[in-house]
């Protein structure tokens, strides 16, 4: 970059190419297919997940969540699963493995019901009544209660808003909103995948915030960083999901290259609806956050990588 040459002229001049594709704005009625992002470009096997830990959460709001932490054959981070509902089951962590007692059973998780002083069985809840069923290879046959699509959130670490109290994005926001919903439903899962500041993690993020400050937009700020505008991958979350039977899901979301990607190539994982996530300063009761940095956050999603999501035409 010329250091002698006017920033915003730079920021205006930029060509926007960016190694990952753009969506388009060319969306069918509901959303779901008209995509710039196409399945022939998904990758063609899955990462290998393993459910590694489960732990029951009692939570600060009041509904139990049954935390999920993954291992994976393609990064070294852990990645995780927040769980409402207990009868949603992971097939890796509770398939039966050879020479493990049921005590080993239910130090990792893999235990029905809840666990309480004295238990002895990891497979069977004789308090609740409920008891695991297996196949010849082990396998845990699955009786989960879902009358309808699991309602689910594909999340990406943000430590500056779910942590620092950043006034820079809506991710704590929309972190809690889907906490939220699914507390009041009783079933979904939010996928936290570890991968901070739209995939080039934080340090590189946080460069791209002191960019903003100088006038650059998010995507034009992770390009001059040699970043794609957006480096996430979904194919973890694809896979995690297909581990716990999560294979008709409401998707929460104003991303539309989400949907194709977490549904994969050969669309294992079917969305069978959306739900928007309207920021809440956008809503009626007027909370949320307000700053004109989320604002030029939420627009550059709108404008330039075709999130579906509009302002009420009363706040324009």
């Amino acid at each position: 970059m010329n250091c002698n040459m006017d920033t915003s002229d730079v920021f205006d001049q930029m060509p926007l190419i960016s190694p990952t594709i753009s969506p388009s704005k060319a969306l069918s009625a509901d959303g779901l297919e008209s995509h710039h992002l196409s399945r022939t470009q998904l990758p063609e096997t899955l990462p290998v997940v393993q459910c590694v830990a489960r732990a029951r959460i009692p939570t600060t709001q009041g509904p139990e969540i049954f935390l999920h932490l993954y291992s994976n054959n393609v990064d070294n981070k852990e990645h995780l699963a927040i769980v409402f509902g207990e009868d949603i089951r992971s097939k890796s962590l509770f398939k039966k493995r050879p020479g493990e007692s049921q005590q080993d059973r239910m130090t990792r998780g893999a235990y029905v019901g809840k666990l309480y002083p004295g238990r002895k069985l990891a497979d069977r809840d004789d308090n609740l009544g409920l008891e695991l069923r297996f196949d010849d290879q082990g396998n845990v046959l699955t009786e989960t209660n879902l009358n309808e699509p699991t309602l689910v959130r594909i999340h990406s670490e943000c430590y500056t808003g779910e942590t620092a109290w950043s006034a820079r994005c809506d991710c704590g926001e929309q972190f809690d909103e889907a906490g939220r919903l699914m507390g009041e439903n009783g079933h979904g899962c939010i996928v936290y995948l570890r991968q901070e500041g739209r995939g080039i993690g934080l340090g590189e993020k946080l460069k791209a915030y002191n960019l903003q400050d100088l006038g650059a937009d998010t995507v034009q700020a992770n390009l001059m960083l040699r970043h794609p505008a957006d480096k996430r991958s979904f194919s973890l979350a694809t896979a995690i999901l297909l581990d716990l039977g999560l294979l008709e899901i409401t998707l929460l979301t104003n991303n539309p290259d989400k949907i194709i990607a977490v549904e994969g190539k050969n669309r294992m994982v079917k969305v069978v609806s959306r739900v928007p996530m309207i920021p809440l300063a956008w809503q009626q009761n007027g909370a949320g956050i307000k700053s004109k940095e989320v604002e030029g956050y939420l627009r550059t999603k709108v404008e330039k990588m075709g999130h579906l999501l509009s302002r009420p035409s009363s706040d324009k």
